[in-house]
């Protein structure tokens, strides 16, 4: 009899994370696999699973505008809860840190269902950066029964915190699963936006979205825009608009009159990867795309103050800036103007989130888990 998995995702970057996972399941005749998708993203999420050709099995549509974390809180747990019921899976798969996952994680230990946790492990010692991201994974790989670490690192973190040992495995990050196929099978395009920049045009691409860069720390991000634009005529950015109101109206207040900013909606997943390798430089605050750029050897200046991924700072691509407006001038100015600099931040750089296959290992160890039920689910952790 085949074992029924539910694998929940709620918005674009767990889509994307998991499809290669959801993919590398369905092909083994000895998994029912169930897609459960939240809705904390409703359109982005939609794009990110039908690029895969994944379509969701279940849907709850919790998304509104301007929705706070109570309410996806509190829907996720009772809506996934429901699901859980109905369909009594032998295992519940989440990613990474959203509030979907820890809903999702809450409402299976409240059945008593495993859980297997991919991207377990990462940690930034700071409960308030990200936010509310620190919390849903400590709490996640808390009630967690298996753990995906995508590092060593991230390995060792779950150690320090007593995880068994037995139930950690290091698979390298499922984002470079899709990166790589989305790479070698020439997927995507470039916005029509772009289709009157000369290739020889540096182009800074940006991502700012994060909770803790809402306010003031955005208005620092726009400012230093600003001026690198004025010291460097030649340069364009291409600012792909995060649907959230209180990031685009920001964005749009202080840069919407430049004739070099460039905006575009959303980027479905393929475009958005070719718009990352069109780019110079990369500023973000996202994680996946510090993973993304160290696999693309692209640098990329993280707008964070703290990094849950060393890794893309240590042996990657990545440069950790904050949202101070000097610093992110400074920083990307000496990119700009040095290429001695550039090419040795991007030679460093031998891509330490893995090689494409971690959806493979993440299968066999979910395979050897029912074949052993080996694991005794002791506490600390």
């Amino acid at each position: 009899m085949s074992r029924k998995i539910v694998c929940v995702v709620g918005t674009r970057p767990e889509a994307i994370k998991m499809a290669p996972v959801i993919l590398e399941l369905r092909n083994n005749k000895e998994y029912n696999i169930l897609v459960l998708a939240t809705g904390q993203h409703s359109d982005m999420l939609d794009q990110a699973l039908s690029f895969f050709d994944i379509k969701a099995d279940v849907n709850l549509h919790i998304m509104k505008d301007r929705q706070t974390l109570d309410h996806i809180t509190s829907l996720v747990l009772t809506g996934t809860g429901k699901v859980f019921d109905k369909e009594h899976p032998d295992m519940v798969l989440v990613h990474g840190d959203t509030t979907t996952t820890l809903g999702a994680t809450l409402s299976a230990f409240y059945r008593k269902i495993p859980v297997g946790h991919i991207e377990a492990g990462l940690r930034s010692w700071n409960l308030d950066q990200p936010f509310p991201e620190e919390a849903n994974r400590v709490i996640t790989d808390r009630l967690s029964t298996l753990w995906f670490a995508p590092t060593q690192g991230a390995k060792q973190n779950l150690l320090q915190e007593g995880a068994d040992e037995n139930r950690i495995f290091v698979t390298g990050n499922t984002v470079i699963d899709s990166l790589s196929r989305t790479v070698e099978q020439h997927k995507g395009s470039l916005p029509e936006e772009l289709s009157g920049l000369q290739q020889e045009v540096p182009l800074i691409l940006v991502t700012a979205h994060r909770r803790e860069s809402w306010g003031q720390p955005l208005v620092n991000i726009c400012e230093a825009l600003s001026e690198i634009l004025a010291s460097v005529p030649e340069i364009y950015v291409l600012i792909p608009l995060h649907k959230n109101p209180t990031v685009r109206d920001v964005i749009r207040k202080h840069l919407g009159q430049h004739e070099r900013v460039i905006f575009t909606e959303p980027l479905e997943y393929p475009d958005f990867v070719q718009v990352m390798n069109r780019s110079y430089i990369i500023l973000s605050d996202s994680g996946g795309v510090q993973e993304e750029a160290s696999f693309l050897r692209k640098p990329v200046l993280i707008m964070r103050n703290l990094s849950e991924r060393p890794e893309a700072i240590h042996s990657g691509t990545g440069v950790l800036v904050g949202t101070n407006k000097d610093r992110i001038v400074t920083e990307t100015l000496r990119l700009l103007s040095s290429r001695k600099d550039y090419d040795k931040l991007v030679g460093k750089s031998n891509n330490p989130f893995g090689d494409g296959k971690a959806s493979q290992r993440i299968l066999k160890y979910i395979d050897d888990f029912f074949k052993k039920r080996k694991y005794s689910l002791k506490y600390p952790l």
